[in-house]
């Protein structure tokens, strides 16, 4: 039972990571980014591929995992620039579209549909990360400085302009702000930060498939950050506990692995409309989806 509970703890915390970075583009820059889960993919399949297929250090690799999903959502924005509101959010889908199909597709550097497999724990100057309890450790700490730097930045001068270009774009573009920039290094802040939880991810389970981004975990992450509130961390810590614990309490029901999944994706969706329709501010947010 320990180990189960720390695995579930490391998963809070990895997917912390990518809440609250989805948090920075969808609640503080007001950017509906659909495809946030691509980065997460990205990151995993970087990192994996280069600790695995190429020898490089966790370290390396995990560097690797953040810079290279910085430059993929550089290159999202620097498409999608002229777009907003419904049309920003269906190009990113298909963004996260575009990274699925290569990773089901691309086998012989992805390995396709069947993933990749034995990917190697971290290790630090020869101190392997080969424990729950010491992975728990790193996930900790990686997890709450991104959550913190995350809320310091929120709080600072870059944060407040990205909550005008959130709220009028047009009224900061008329103070003199550049807010393409502005959106556009929110977009790369982001998206490295989800990379490294896809790095924290692929070395922890030891195994990645393309499921990784699927519509499913989309409506997943987007669950989280709606049920806790744009714009507010807090509440994305709460909702993280609650949405990453909620499946896992149905094991303890005995029903088949045929039902389980299909219920989790029922369960997501219904709590998707229903704070929608009643609480579109969610928990805690600050700001009302629209």
């Amino acid at each position: 039972m320990q180990a189960f509970l720390i695995q579930i703890v490391i998963l809070l915390l990895i997917y912390l990571i990518v809440a609250v970075s989805l948090n920075l583009t969808l609640g503080q820059s007001g950017l509906l980014n659909l495809g946030h889960l691509g980065f997460f993919g990205i990151g995993a399949y970087v990192s994996a591929i280069a600790s695995k297929t190429y020898g490089l250090s966790f370290f390396f690799a995990f560097l690797l995992a953040a810079s290279f999903s910085a430059l993929c959502g550089f290159a999202l924005m620097s498409a999608i620039k002229k777009l907003s509101g419904d049309y920003l959010a269906l190009a990113t889908l298909g963004f996260n579209y575009v990274v699925y199909t290569i990773l089901v597709n691309w086998m012989s550097f992805t390995g396709g549909p069947v993933g990749i497999s034995g990917i190697p724990r971290p290790s630090f100057f020869g101190w392997k990360i080969a424990t729950q309890p010491e992975y728990l450790f790193l996930s900790a700490v990686v997890s709450f400085l991104i959550f913190f730097f995350i809320a310091y930045l929120s709080k600072s001068r870059f944060g407040k302009v990205l909550n005008a270009v959130r709220d009028d774009e047009l009224a900061a573009m008329a103070l003199g702000k550049n807010t393409h920039k502005v959106k556009v290094q929110a977009m790369m802040l982001s998206a490295a930060f989800c990379g490294v939880a896809g790095s924290l991810f692929a070395h922890f389970i030891t195994f990645i498939d393309p499921s990784l981004v699927s519509v499913t975990e989309v409506i997943f992450i987007l669950s989280i950050v709606i049920l806790g509130g744009i714009a507010d961390n807090r509440g994305t810590l709460l909702a993280t506990v609650i949405i990453v614990s909620l499946p896992e309490a149905l094991r303890f029901l005995h029903l088949p692995n045929s039902a389980v999944g299909p219920l989790r994706q029922m369960i997501f969706s219904l709590i998707l409309i229903l704070i929608l329709l009643y609480r579109p501010k969610g928990l805690f947010g600050k700001v009302e989806l629209k």
